[in-house]
């Protein structure tokens, strides 16, 4: 069974930094200090467990008043393919209106494009670099 909660303790927040680095520095060769920033310390940060295990994360950030930016989506490879991205995005979204935010916005892998346009959001940028991997920006009015 699927479980996505927003994280709050110790154990929460280092299984959430053990998927997302597998996901990003293992799998995508996304240099560490690239992928653990600072503002992972004023981020909301969300951990998918399936039972007990973590195969998801992300986190959620204020950018401006109304506006809020979702980054660090991941799900484990080995568990992919099963809707999780969207249930996580799902979750992330419900929490952004109850802050209150009216607007989402995220830098989306190009190759995700497609996923994140079935949510709802829409491309706004032309491509550009992060991290050695293409990415377009996308929002979305919630």
């Amino acid at each position: 069974m699927y479980n996505v909660k927003i994280v709050e303790t110790k154990q929460e927040h280092d299984d959430a930094f053990a998927v997302r680095k597998k996901v990003f520095v293992e799998e995508q060769g996304v240099p560490l200090h690239l992928e653990c920033d600072a503002e992972d310390a004023t981020a909301t940060h969300f951990i998918m467990y399936d039972d007990d295990e973590p195969v998801g994360a992300a986190r959620l950030r204020s950018v401006e008043n109304n506006t809020a930016k979702i980054e660090r989506v991941c799900i484990l490879q080995s568990q992919r393919g099963k809707k999780l991205g969207a249930l996580i995005m799902k979750e992330m979204e419900k929490y952004a209106i109850s802050i209150p935010k009216e607007t989402l916005k995220l830098h989306a892998q190009s190759h995700a494009i497609p996923f994140y346009e079935k949510l709802g959001y829409a491309v706004t940028s032309p491509e550009f670099m992060d991290a050695g991997i293409p990415h377009r920006a996308m929002e979305k009015k919630i």
